[in-house]
């Protein structure tokens, strides 16, 4: 069976909801980013020595292991077209959106990162912040005649996005922005987002348990 490892809130859960989306069901295995051990009991420096998340364990002939949120997201809609979660290959239209989610990616996600872990001096801290907000501002412009990132449709834009929402962690202050507010709570109540964090919250509670007993 298909492998999904996680880790607790994180851009791992934008994977999850694609899943989902689709219809796909990959056994997910916890990774406890404190302590460095996984639900599965499996050495995870094994599955990715560089030691982040989301990786999508192939169960395929070569056992081909992906990462990168973009990428894994892109690859499970790439195999169910029908669902319309992001435009075909080749395209001028699959070419924005490989756009977006690098920007997403680079503005969005890899800017928390060192804020929520403390890692700047406080002109560092200030300045990224400043970005954050103009990178979701820029979303919620977006976001002004639309009901999702790319129109009518959800796509693995907007999985990308909910699953990086960590203003709150790093102090970003982004409660102004009310088209992008707008836009959460219909993402917040697609049945695929509800199960990817009922789904997350099963796994982690059981890795938790097996750490006590």
């Amino acid at each position: 069976m298909t492998k999904l490892y996680i880790a607790d809130q994180t851009c791992s859960q934008a994977v999850q909801i694609i899943a989902n989306e689709i219809g796909q069901n990959p056994e997910l295995v916890h990774f406890n980013v404190f302590d460095q051990t996984t639900s599965s009991g499996e050495s995870f420096a094994e599955v990715n020595p560089l030691g982040y998340v989301p990786v999508l364990a192939l169960d395929n002939d070569s056992q081909d292991k992906l990462t990168e949120t973009m990428v894994i997201t892109s690859y499970l809609a790439d195999q169910h077209p029908e669902s319309g979660l992001i435009p075909a290959r080749g395209t001028l239209e699959r070419v924005k959106v490989d756009q977006l989610l690098t920007f997403i990616a680079t503005e969005i996600a890899q800017k928390h990162i060192p804020l929520m872990r403390k890692l700047m001096t406080d002109f560092g801290t200030e300045w990224t912040r400043a970005k954050l907000v103009a990178a979701y501002t820029t979303l919620d412009t977006r976001l002004a005649d639309r009901p999702y990132l790319l129109g009518d449709n959800f796509s693995v834009a907007d999985a990308y996005v909910w699953a990086t929402l960590w203003h709150e962690r790093s102090g970003t202050e982004i409660g102004h922005l009310e088209n992008l507010a707008a836009w959460k709570a219909r993402v917040d109540a697609r049945p695929s987002v509800q199960k990817a964090l009922k789904d997350e919250a099963e796994v982690v509670a059981i890795h938790k348990a097996q750490a006590t007993a």
